[in-house]
């Protein structure tokens, strides 16, 4: 079992980034792969979670080691697999989560892709009271990414690399384009900062 990975990230996708480990490129999946993009070519560390089965074997990356126990809490949850558990992890707003646990806030919870009124439910009678340790860290730890601008120029392919992840993530094309207008009216972005904007207004749905 890995703990973590240290390595170049090399190629960045809406599913996944490769990292560059002794010349051997490991494909990870990671919540958000575009917040990589200030990290391209330069060596980071991707704490590791591994999940074997008979037709894959996936491995899921965590930009820190609270991220990936909080990760690791959210598909302990029935109902929650790796691929929901990373949508979940895509929203930067971590201690919202955390805390819409504890309030009971099963509407919030069931605005995440593949997470219905049921499994809002099993999340919140699995999870509350167990996420002191983990929110307490959160607070601590800075998600990974950049907001600076690298890009300059037409900003459209970022707009639609953004909606691309979305998609990745499980939500669907009814509910991405009922936001792309308004992703639309903000310029100058990149494809992070579009995806970011699009997890926050898809929440508020």
């Amino acid at each position: 079992m890995f703990e973590y990975m240290t390595g170049a990230v090399t190629f960045i996708s809406p599913y996944y980034i490769v990292l560059d480990v002794n010349n051997i490129g490991y494909q990870i999946a990671v919540a958000n792969p575009f917040r990589y993009s200030s990290k391209l070519n330069q060596e980071i560390k991707i704490y590791m979670h591994q999940v074997i089965r008979d037709d894959a074997h996936t491995l899921y990356g965590f930009s820190s080691l609270e991220e990936k126990q909080l990760f690791l809490k959210v598909i302990s949850v029935s109902g929650i697999g790796p691929k929901s558990g990373l949508a979940i992890m895509a929203l930067d707003d971590h201690v919202g989560l955390v805390n819409a646990i504890e309030s009971q806030d099963a509407t919030y919870l069931t605005k995440f892709p593949g997470v219905g009124k049921k499994t809002a439910q099993q999340l919140i009678l699995d999870l509350q009271g167990k996420l002191d340790d983990v929110a307490i860290d959160l607070v601590k730890t800075p998600v990974a990414g950049s907001q600076e601008k690298l890009f300059a120029t037409s900003t459209s392919p970022y707009l639609d690399e953004s909606l691309e992840a979305l998609k990745a993530l499980g939500y669907s094309e009814r509910d991405i384009k009922r936001i792309k207008g308004e992703l639309e009216s903000h310029h100058d972005k990149t494809t992070d900062e579009y995806l970011r904007i699009g997890l926050k207004l898809l929440m508020k749905k």
